[in-house]
């Protein structure tokens, strides 16, 4: 969380950083323990990650990609699915009979949201928004990813203003639960 850069170096860094999450679930044999942190690791930095990117990178493509408001809505719907995935992986332990359909229900989500991000909205983005607004955006989902909540709730507004009015007290909320409970740390 906050590498530097503009928001597409930023947010594909981010993007790394989940994959690697998803290599270490993959790498490790169905019912094991640590499958659940590197998922709550994961879903961790999604939930900042989207956050983040629904406070200012659709606002943006809206507002400077032709065809954005269709782009940006797809997007949304893409957080939404992955979003209840995680919430209901959330409840669930390791060997829980569902965790590995939903964790493999989560990365394929992500994974081709990833892929069309990478391979289309952000081409078209870099190609119609001035640099110096792509180093600004940067720089607010930084922010945004600071304060941004930890957990997946799905019946939050996904468009600003309410998205960015609302975030930073979900996010204390969350990082304090985490932090009682040690969610997404070794136990």
């Amino acid at each position: 969380m906050g590498h530097g850069g503009n928001v597409i170096d930023e947010l594909v860094t981010d993007h790394r950083e989940v994959e690697e999450f998803f290599g270490k679930i993959e790498r490790l044999p169905s019912g094991h323990k640590d499958r659940k942190l590197y998922a709550d690791q994961a879903t961790m930095e999604l939930v900042r990650h989207s956050v983040a990117e629904e406070a200012y990178l659709y606002p943006a493509v809206r507002e400077h990609v032709t065809g954005g408001d269709a782009l940006a809505d797809k997007e949304l719907k893409d957080h939404a699915e992955a979003e209840r995935i995680m919430k209901v992986l959330e409840g669930r332990a390791a060997d829980d009979e569902d965790f590995d359909r939903l964790v493999e229900m989560l990365m394929r989500e992500i994974r081709e949201h990833v892929a069309d991000e990478e391979q289309n909205l952000f081409p078209r983005l870099r190609a119609s928004c001035p640099a110096e607004a792509l180093d600004s955006l940067g720089d607010k989902v930084r922010m945004a990813k600071k304060t941004a909540p930890t957990r997946p709730h799905p019946a939050a507004p996904d468009k600003p203003p309410a998205n960015k009015m609302l975030s930073p007290g979900v996010g204390m909320v969350d990082r304090l639960r985490d932090a009682l409970s040690g969610r997404g740390k070794r136990a």
